[in-house]
């Protein structure tokens, strides 16, 4: 199924070990981008989430944000008055003539006064990979929907590249004629004298300039497997992409035998098609 690289996903829950959100971002990217933040005391969770993220994605520019707090975390905190009073002995035998009041509130936020009853670290990563999994799942669901409106967009370009294919292999041959026997009564006007086995090997180098049977087989080919490879199950973004190249060059090549408004008009509207198509494969995965 095409998948978008543009998503958002957000989760959150709150349990004994306190309350996380994770925040997923993803836009189009060449390859497979990771950035992770994650507050200092769960770092060690860093290895894990990036595992879990490059398991599920394979391309696009990915921002992973964790938001945790612990105060929120079932029981009270403990106060270290053995350090307190230590703190505030150091403080009276500063070598100061007049030391300034003791702010209990600096006090409390002195590193190692305030015990928290933290939980315990592997419970915890247990319970945040969770919630990542569930934040993963639902990144996806959006990266599918927005895939599938994607490739309901390509699959009615790839139609209408294929009547532009079909109308022009059906007027092919009337312009040849056309075209033929304009040069020949044209030669014919000016009173230049060719015989017939030379006018004959003149007309037949003109049909073979103006011939673009080959062109129109490879465009349909490469339209085909554009619809084959939307129903892929794998990314198919870079694929999509080069036969895109492939769809714009034989375009052009119609353009530059044509000889006729029609097949003119054809390669124009054919490489808008492909425009259009190209602009939306660049945020697919």
């Amino acid at each position: 199924m095409v998948a978008s690289m543009t998503a958002f996903a957000r989760r959150e829950d709150t349990g004994e070990w306190g309350h996380a959100v994770w925040e997923i971002r993803t836009v189009n990217h060449r390859y497979l981008d990771i950035s992770i933040r994650l507050p200092e005391e769960l770092r060690v969770l860093e290895g894990e989430v990036r595992e879990r993220i490059s398991a599920r994605l394979k391309r696009g520019k990915v921002e992973c944000n964790l938001r945790f707090n612990s105060e929120s975390a079932a029981g009270d905190f403990n106060v270290n008055t053995g350090l307190i009073e230590k703190i505030i002995q150091a403080s009276a035998d500063l070598p100061v003539t007049r030391p300034a009041p003791i702010n209990p509130v600096d006090i409390l936020r002195w590193p190692g006064v305030i015990d928290k009853n933290t939980p315990d670290l592997e419970q915890l990563g247990k319970s945040l990979i969770a919630l990542l999994d569930q934040t993963l799942e639902d990144l996806l669901d959006t990266r599918r929907r927005e895939g599938g409106k994607i490739s309901e967009m390509i699959e009615t370009r790839c139609d209408l590249s294929l009547q532009q294919v079909h109308r022009i292999r059906e007027i092919i041959p009337d312009i040849i004629t056309s075209t033929s026997d304009r040069h020949v009564a044209r030669v014919r006007e000016i009173g230049i004298e060719l015989d017939n086995g030379r006018l004959e090997q003149e007309i037949a180098l003109m049909s073979q300039k103006l011939d673009v049977a080959e062109e129109l087989d490879r465009l349909e080919t490469h339209i085909l497997e554009v619809k084959r490879v939307l129903t892929d199950t794998e990314p198919v973004g870079r694929r999509l992409d080069f036969l895109m190249q492939e769809m714009n060059r034989e375009a052009n090549t119609l353009g530059s035998k044509s000889a006729h408004i029609d097949t003119s008009n054809a390669s124009i509207e054919l490489k808008v098609l492909v425009e259009q198509m190209r602009e939306q494969i660049q945020n697919i995965e």
